[in-house]
């Protein structure tokens, strides 16, 4: 075993070698795998004539946080719309709205933005982070539905890269939580 040579903190060197120590764990070719590497399930999809009542019980019935949205409210027409939970907070209960009346495409994001089916796992993840999306829509070269990716998909997909890194942590340190007595 080498021992590394001691140094000031102050030192920027000091600074990168902790950064490549820190890296080194993490496997960048990951990164470069297909999005299709991903646990996605298909995507939940309805027409923009479908209401949103329809919509929130469809994602309640198959624990999905969005529907894909096409002209006809199938998988064989573009995408036309994306429809979330957070629009159902945003769109709807925030603006006093009737659910039940409401059609999806009255609410929908419409033209929402999608990745194509060959985009890879560092293109999910810079799209999700700078655009600020739970979900993200996958679309093939006619731009039609092909899946939805979201935020959970992609932390599973990190728990079964790195099983120990993640699965071994203590639940948590209470001494942290404990306040101070005086």
């Amino acid at each position: 075993m080498v021992d590394e040579p001691q140094t000031d903190p102050d030192d920027e060197s000091y600074f990168d070698r902790s950064q490549q120590r820190r890296r080194a764990g993490f496997d960048v070719h990951l990164l470069r795998e297909p999005l299709t590497v991903l646990p996605v399930r298909r995507a939940i999809t309805m027409s923009t004539q479908a209401t949103v009542t329809e919509a929130m019980r469809a994602m309640q019935r198959k624990h999905r946080g969005c529907v894909l949205v096409t002209e006809d409210g199938t998988e064989t027409t573009k995408l036309a719309g994306i429809f979330t939970e957070r629009d159902v907070l945003y769109r709807i209960v925030d603006r006093g709205r009737n659910p039940a009346a409401l059609a999806l495409g009255e609410v929908m994001t419409p033209d929402p933005e999608a990745l194509p089916v060959r985009a890879n796992v560092a293109y999910v993840l810079n799209r999700m982070s700078v655009g600020g999306f739970r979900h993200i829509p996958v679309v093939d070269d006619e731009h039609r539905p092909a899946c939805v990716i979201s935020v959970r998909d992609v932390v599973a997909f990190l728990v079964d890269a790195f099983p120990r890194e993640v699965l071994n942590l203590p639940a948590g340190d209470t001494a942290l939580h404990r306040r101070e007595g005086a």
